[in-house]
């Protein structure tokens, strides 16, 4: 049972619960539920018709899917006081991706009836809504640039970047638990290969590396490398 002191703290962390009013606010968080996910398992899977929106209280999560040939692809991350899931709550299809923790991990969760009834009645949570997925599609079709266009340490660099983003994860620590294999995932690139980036990376005074975290000491420069 988590404290409810931790899970309040959480919701002042946030930013979308600022677009509310009071009333709002209150409904909004006493809707939220919470979730324990052990290392490796899912939190939601594909084809599942979405029922809630996710924010990560503690730990990381990977969303992610599986070619017909079993390679894995990872579409992002998301760390503590990141959201995710927002596009699946808003048609009702089925999921098309998978999110996994990659460590074990604290999920928070807005119903969706309590996301739709926001959505009904909050125009200022409509406007940050409409500002979170311009960022969110933003960020994917920089990913497909940045494939095209870069060299695999400048992939890596905007990889860690990317999870970074001041408008989808504000919050997020300058240290990240993130391991090269999961990097590897995110930006297309062997683990070793990912290995040399980071080594590079760390030359260059951008990160510090760690047993299975990452510190970012220039987030800036780290997005515009090289």
């Amino acid at each position: 049972m988590l404290p409810l002191k931790d899970l309040n703290a959480f919701f002042e962390r946030c930013i979308w619960p600022r677009a509310l009013t009071q009333a709002e606010r209150t409904k909004a968080f006493e809707a939220l539920y919470v979730r324990r996910h052990e290392a490796h398992s899912y939190v939601c899977q594909r084809d599942e018709i979405a029922d809630s929106w996710i924010g990560v209280l503690e730990g990381f999560l990977r969303v992610q899917d599986t070619t017909v040939d079993g390679r894995l692809i990872m579409f992002t991350g998301v760390a503590s006081s990141g959201w995710i899931g927002e596009g699946s709550l808003l048609k009702p299809e089925q999921r098309r991706y998978e999110v996994m923790a990659t460590r074990p991990t604290v999920t928070v969760h807005l119903p969706r009836a309590t996301f739709s009834w926001l959505l009904d009645r909050s125009i200022p949570f409509n406007h940050f809504m409409l500002s979170h997925l311009n960022e969110r599609l933003g960020q994917f079709i920089a990913m497909v640039k940045f494939d095209r266009l870069l060299e695999p340490t400048a992939r890596v660099a905007r990889g860690i970047s990317s999870l970074f983003h001041p408008v989808l994860y504000p919050n997020t620590d300058s240290t990240l638990r993130i391991n090269q294999e999961e990097i590897g995932s995110l930006v297309g690139i062997s683990r070793q290969r990912v290995n040399a980036a980071l080594t590079e990376l760390e030359t260059a005074g951008l990160i510090r590396r760690g047993y299975g975290y990452i510190t970012v000491m220039d987030r800036q420069a780290l997005a515009r490398y090289p």
